[in-house]
């Protein structure tokens, strides 16, 4: 963790309340694209004094707003009986993107209600496999690709939603490759065509979606690479192959870019809206596109920012088809999660997948936190402390583990010291203001 976070009370798993009958899936899958599940019992299942019952930890959203919102509970359930095509995933690694600050507040629309487990992207071991499933056997490490429940040690998926990983890549790396890699590819190659000799404005260069774009450019021959980004990250940028680093924070981007290019550049690739995507169409080349991917200027804080969000609102960009006839220019939006193409997604994993093994791109691994700092994940993400990737281990952190050998504590005296843990916590995260960086 960085040394500039305040420190965060990590939490303790916290037992679910179990009703009389199984509880149903994390989530509830659209029938497009289905959530990654926690074990559900079958219909046909043992009763209940013969079945095998599993216990797993999960990460789960309890509510919109800060940090708190998101609990450490285990859950126990009957031993999941597969479905025709599915498998079950011992998750190793889960990945953390920005999709999930939003869906804390109430921001994304592609998550259920709370309470919900999020989790777009993992990793792990294959433990069992349903029938019909050819192609995968247990034993097989995979990535893993949901709109929602990969934040839980064990998942069930379709096997069509699995990738097999090289044997060199880790399970971090594994995580990490899914959402980032896949935005930045599909952005890149399937809608800007990039091609050599053209130049690309990345905003918030030091981010997943960032560097996984950076190293994508440096694929094709001669592309400039413009990227804004605090200056404590410049070099490390630089030297993942940012051509033009700009410190966003105390220089005017558009001016500095046209020092350097005064016909502008040929690709913006925008996760901010408001104003900057206003910013982004003035810089393009005639030809040129703004492929628009995000609204982070809407999020100022650990909740929701109803002022942020009009004020970006109202700045948005606003054009009619006869000025983009004058300008020679295109406006694009991209998100990821409303593609349901299976074969599309499966045929641009792969392709990212042979570009890791020729090593041509490779993660970059801000940092990993235990389930238990899911909140200093988040902080990190949120005050934009991150250059690369922040992962999430589903693993217990070893020193929580040996505390209830040396103390055990009745099971009335955790309930109550679990409840003073979460109202220091309440207190500690009303102090933190979430500087942008």
């Amino acid at each position: 963790m960085s040394g500039e976070e305040a420190p965060t009370q990590q939490q303790q798993p916290e037992q679910e309340k179990q009703p009389e009958e199984p509880p149903p899936a994390a989530a509830a899958a659209p029938a497009a694209a289905p959530d990654a599940a926690a074990p559900q019992e079958s219909a046909g299942s043992k009763p209940a004094a013969e079945e095998k019952r599993l216990s797993f930890r999960a990460l789960v959203l309890t509510g919109h707003g800060g940090y708190d919102k998101v609990k450490l509970q285990v859950k126990t359930q009957p031993e999941p009986q597969l479905k025709a095509g599915e498998v079950l995933v011992r998750v190793k690694a889960c990945g953390l993107n920005f999709a999930e600050l939003l869906g804390r507040q109430g921001l994304y629309e592609l998550l259920p209600a709370p309470p919900v487990v999020m989790g777009m992207e993992g990793s792990g071991v294959i433990e069992a496999v349903g029938e019909d499933v050819k192609d995968r056997k247990v034993g097989d490490r995979v990535i893993v690709m949901s709109r929602s429940g990969m934040w839980q040690e064990v998942v069930v998926a379709p096997a069509s939603h699995t990738f097999p990983m090289p044997e060199q890549m880790s399970f971090e790396e594994g995580a990490a490759i899914p959402i980032n890699y896949m935005t930045a590819y599909m952005m890149l190659f399937e809608m800007a065509n990039l091609r050599p000799g053209k130049s690309v404005l990345v905003h918030m260069a030091a981010g997943g979606v960032g560097v996984a774009a950076t190293q994508l450019c440096q694929t094709v021959p001669d592309v400039t690479v413009f990227g804004t980004a605090s200056a404590s990250k410049h070099e490390t940028i630089a030297e993942g192959g940012v051509t033009h680093p700009i410190d966003y924070r105390t220089k005017d981007y558009v001016e500095e870019i046209r020092k350097i290019s005064p016909k502008g550049v040929d690709i913006v690739l925008d996760p901010l809206g408001g104003l900057d995507t206003q910013k982004g169409f003035s810089l393009l080349k005639p030809l040129g596109m703004l492929i628009v991917f995000g609204a982070a200027n809407c999020v100022t804080g650990q909740k929701k920012n109803l002022l942020a969000m009009a004020k970006t609102w109202y700045n948005q960009l606003s054009l009619n088809t006869l000025k983009l006839m004058q300008a020679n220019k295109a406006v694009c939006g991209f998100h990821l999660g409303y593609i349901t193409d299976e074969q599309l997604l499966s045929s641009n994993m792969s392709k990212l997948l042979e570009l890791y093994g020729q090593g041509k791109i490779k993660p970059r691994i801000d940092s990993c936190y235990h389930f238990e700092e899911v909140t200093d994940a988040m902080r990190r993400m949120h005050e934009r402390q991150n250059i690369g990737k922040v992962i999430l281990l589903p693993e217990p952190k070893k020193v929580e583990e040996e505390k209830p050998k040396s103390d055990p504590e009745p099971v009335e005296n955790v309930e109550k010291s679990e409840a003073a843990v979460s109202e220091k916590k309440e207190e500690a995260t009303e102090e933190v203001k979430a500087e942008k960086d």
